[in-house]
């Protein structure tokens, strides 16, 4: 191969490293998206907006590497209800899209909450929300699309089941999340706390924490 294509090759391969986390917006507040725009376009995201299930049903499948979705459940044409939202986090799983769902909602946040969960969603927030509980929301929901995609590729993992009972609440759908997602990368690291915690963009000592947390054990099957 000549040099010439080696360096096309190359330049490809940065390119493709160096390109923007792609985020899709749902939210059918024209002035609430133009803030939620620019929180993330700033934390240099790419943005894609809907105001509408149909609209998103349409990007996703133009775009399937959309990393993340910041969806707010009360969308046209019945705004005051979670059906048309609930639609939307149904979609993405019948279709098997990789983005993981950030829920933003004024609706009765409990039972919300749960309906999105058990339907798949990976966090949610109630509105109001800070614009930095926002961001930090989207950030872990990127790192475990990232995360997740990584084992896809390499193990040929497909996804990481949750098996938490939705009536058990959020705390507990979450932290078998992260007992999932870190249990995977210390077996494929080989119990290697310094690989796993640069695989996981933390810190050594958050993977110490985690092993604590959830009694994992270097002999663990």
């Amino acid at each position: 191969m000549s040099e010439e294509s080696l360096n096309k090759i190359a330049d490809s391969d940065s390119a493709e490293a160096e390109a923007p986390t792609r985020i899709l917006l749902v939210e059918d507040d024209p002035a609430l998206r133009m803030v939620l725009r620019n929180v993330l376009e700033i934390n240099d995201y790419l943005v894609q907006e809907a105001d509408s299930k149909a609209t998103a049903e349409i990007i996703l499948k133009s775009d399937p590497d959309i990393a993340a979705i910041v969806l707010d459940l009360g969308l046209p044409p019945s705004p005051h209800t979670t059906i048309e939202g609930l639609a939307v986090i149904k979609l993405v799983a019948a279709q098997l899209y990789r983005a993981k769902i950030v829920v933003l909602t004024g609706q009765d946040e409990e039972s919300s909450a749960l309906a999105a969960i058990k339907e798949g969603a990976f966090d949610f927030l109630s509105k109001p929300s800070r614009s930095e509980d926002i961001l930090n929301s989207v950030q872990r929901a990127v790192l475990f699309y990232q995360n997740e995609r990584t084992l896809e590729d390499e193990q040929g993992l497909t996804r990481l089941q949750i098996n938490a009972k939705v009536s058990d609440g959020l705390k507990a759908v979450r932290e078998e999340a992260e007992e999932k997602l870190v249990r995977h990368v210390l077996k494929d690291t080989e119990f290697n706390v310094y690989q796993s915690a640069a695989r996981l963009g933390l810190k050594r000592e958050s993977i110490y924490y985690f092993l604590k947390k959830f009694g994992i054990k270097r002999d663990d099957g």
